[in-house]
């Protein structure tokens, strides 16, 4: 265990690490709470359109199905802010997978197969689920998501791409992608004298408790929503879903605790979806590469209940010094399920486009890709004029060719071979915001000599615990081993949840400032600690959430080589480098581990995982794991994470930013670029499978 000294950045163990491998962790859906029953809900047939009749006369006479909720007699709920919480409220169905109706029974078993014995007619209506560049129904957003403006214009930018010596103007398509966490959304809820207690797969319980107990009309104090443990959510888990009211409202109906464990299948259509990304990029530059003219416009979807409009042109505000830049969304409500957040929504597809067109200029150039990218290095953000708190782009790129050996790289493509085979490398930039959340922690001092900090924060599988400890140790000054953590229960002080990589700085400075002001009262406190303990309490608002006069960002850079088969059109990833410069690092082992899962999923993002929309039935035809392909082990390789360590005052009491999505953001460029580098061949549209790769082969 680390001493004081390097409680902070040392690779502590998880703390929870060894309940999770012999199965004493508990999540949402394995609480056994006395009497409890299950639930399973029916999944609109149609596209669009309303429900006419439900017939649940066979569904009840089966055995041990309890009841059936519908649209009839389902509790009636507060209108929520999120329409996509209105569950069994009304008759209309907005897409396919909506819940039309929710069978209750004894068993797992039992309610599934009432579910499927439940008849439903419907009154279709015409539907439209497609996406394309020139829909009819297209139009600019009042924001983008996060709140960033959906167009912003510098310069001239048009005049100036008429006028650059080099141009480069080309499309990318990114398809549909869905989280799958391993854990899918589950929730056990019970009603106990008017109380609610939950316990939910979700990535922040401050924000589900006032969900609730907005829709079912209690004061917050009345209702108590518990994630000790969340098995993933890659921001599917962000904000309330529908099993969760679902499971609330059956244990109303019913007087019993009741369990509502999503299928997998169901999860595309309820929980969200990475929105397809349509892009076109245009490039101007200088005949020694400088940027003259940058456009990014990006064509999206959403539903018609839901505006989320991915914002994926954001991060070329931010990348590059060029002095004319425009770039905007464009949004078409189809009758889709709503899009949601997904990790690093708008920076992962986003900078794949930018990053794919950056090596494409670069070819045009005859340029060094590492080296366009440092000549068009800003000296302070593009979009904002503000400085940087911390910028090491140059540095990540500089440490990672060496540590790739890039300089030997031959850039011709189809330089290296083996067989049948074709060999190529690929660099990408990356980049993330840094966010920073309000939140209120406790930290007790004990007679014992031990501490506890309590805050509602949320541990998805990032060591949430461990670090927080090592933050209290740091600013207390103790042994790690001697500060315990509670966390994921909304009766604790609240938090933000977890998500935007936010929850570490937002948490961790609350955590931070409970435990100095401890410091300060164990330091005037003369004799024994008296039996109830000494706390102290902080609460970060107007401090976290303070505008910054700098621009706070994590920056990185990705590197892959490939292998192409000739024959198959397989590609695999031989090797993976990424190195990243964000804010000192709090726990080397945990944060490897972020980075390599991040590097995972991005590769994913670019060889195995894609969804399409059936026109005709208006459903995703990849719906579970069998059809949606996540990577397997043997598509990984070993995964190198590097880190430039960076002293920056400017972000929170520890100087770290957040690391969970920024190892997504780049992958599937670098992966691509060296697609192109070994064939020859400029892929534009992502996964790159086989079938789509052998049939680019010349």
């Amino acid at each position: 265990m680390a001493d004081t000294d390097t409680a902070l950045g040392a690779p502590a163990e998880r703390r929870e690490g060894r309940d999770k491998v012999t199965g004493l962790a508990r999540y949402a859906a394995e609480h056994t709470v006395p009497g409890r029953v299950h639930a399973w809900p029916v999944a609109a047939a149609v596209a669009r359109g309303s429900v006419r009749a439900i017939d649940t006369s066979e569904a009840l006479r089966l055995p041990e199905v309890l009841t059936v909720l519908t649209h009839e007699k389902a509790p009636r709920l507060a209108d929520p802010d999120d329409p996509t919480l209105a569950v069994l409220q009304n008759s209309r169905v907005p897409h396919r997978g909506w819940p039309v109706a929710l069978v209750v029974g004894e068993t797992l078993e039992a309610a599934r197969s009432g579910a499927a014995a439940v008849r439903v007619e419907y009154t279709a209506q015409d539907h439209d689920v497609t996406l394309t560049e020139n829909h009819p129904g297209a139009y600019v957003p009042e924001e983008a998501n996060g709140g960033y403006p959906a167009q912003r214009e510098q310069g001239g930018p048009e005049g100036a791409f008429t006028s650059a010596a080099v141009r480069l103007d080309t499309d990318y398509r990114v398809p549909p992608l869905h989280n799958h966490p391993m854990e899918p959304h589950a929730a056990t809820a019970h009603w106990d004298d008017g109380r609610l207690v939950v316990h939910d797969s979700s990535q922040g319980t401050t924000v589900v408790r006032a969900t609730l107990a907005a829709l079912f009309r209690l004061p917050e104090d009345r209702v108590t929503v518990m994630s000790e443990h969340v098995g993933g959510g890659f921001g599917s888990k962000g904000t309330p879903r529908p099993h969760v009211v679902l499971a609330a409202m059956a244990a109303r109906q019913t007087g019993r605790p009741v369990t509502v464990a999503l299928p997998r299948r169901l999860l595309p259509a309820l929980v969200g979806h990475r929105a397809p990304t349509l892009h076109r990029l245009r490039l101007g530059a200088t005949e020694q590469g400088s940027l003259t003219s940058l456009r990014h416009e990006v064509t999206t979807h959403t539903s018609r209940i839901k505006e989320f409009v991915e914002q994926a042109a954001v991060p070329a505000r931010i990348m590059y010094a060029a002095p004319n830049s425009r770039t905007s969304h464009r949004v078409v409500p189809l009758d889709v399920p709503s899009p949601s957040w997904m990790r690093a929504p708008g920076e992962a597809p986003g900078m794949y486009a930018l990053e794919s067109a950056m090596d494409e200029l670069a070819v045009a150039l005859r340029m060094d890709p590492v080296e366009l990218r440092i000549a068009n290095e800003p000296d302070t953000e593009p979009d904002s004029g503000k400085p940087f708190s911390s910028r090491h782009l140059v540095e990540c790129l500089r440490e990672g060719a060496r540590l790739f050996d890039w300089p030997h790289r031959d850039p011709s493509p189809r330089a290296r071979s083996a067989g049948p085979l074709l060999v190529g490398t690929g660099v990408a930039a990356a980049m993330y915001p840094v966010l920073i959340q309000p939140s209120t922690a406790t930290a007790e001092a004990r007679p014992d000599g031990s501490f506890i900090v309590r805050v509602n924060a949320t541990d998805i599988g990032t060591g949430a615990r461990t670090v927080l400890a090592q933050v209290a140790a740091d600013a207390l000054g103790v042994p790690l081993e001697r500060v315990r953590t509670e966390i994921g229960n909304s009766d604790l002080p609240s938090a933000s949840l977890a998500g935007g990589s936010s929850g570490t700085a937002s948490w961790g400075w609350a955590v931070h400032e409970a435990c100095t002001r401890l410091s300060a009262v164990l330091a005037e406190h003369t004799g024994p600690l008296p039996e109830p303990g000494l706390t102290a309490n902080a609460d970060t608002q107007g401090s976290a959430d303070a505008d910054s006069g700098y621009s706070r960002h994590a920056f990185g850079a990705h590197f892959a080589e490939v292998t192409v088969d000739t024959v198959t059109g397989e590609v695999r990833v031989s090797r993976l480098l990424g190195v990243y410069a964000a804010g000192h690092i709090l726990n080397t082992r945990t944060a490897r581990s972020q980075f390599i899962g991040g590097m995972t999923m991005g590769l994913g993002m670019a060889l195995t995982e894609g969804s399409t929309m059936d026109a005709a039935f208006g459903d995703f035809t990849e719906a579970d794991l069998a059809a949606y392909h996540v990577p397997a082990h043997a598509d990984v390789p070993a995964v190198e994470a590097h880190w430039i360590d960076e002293d920056d005052p400017h972000l929170n009491p520890m100087g770290s930013k957040g690391i969970g999505e920024i190892g997504i953001v780049g992958t599937a460029a670098a992966i691509g670029n060296a697609v192109h580098h070994a064939t020859g061949v400029r892929y534009r549209e992502l996964p790159l499978t086989p079938d789509r790769v052998l049939a680019g082969l010349p």
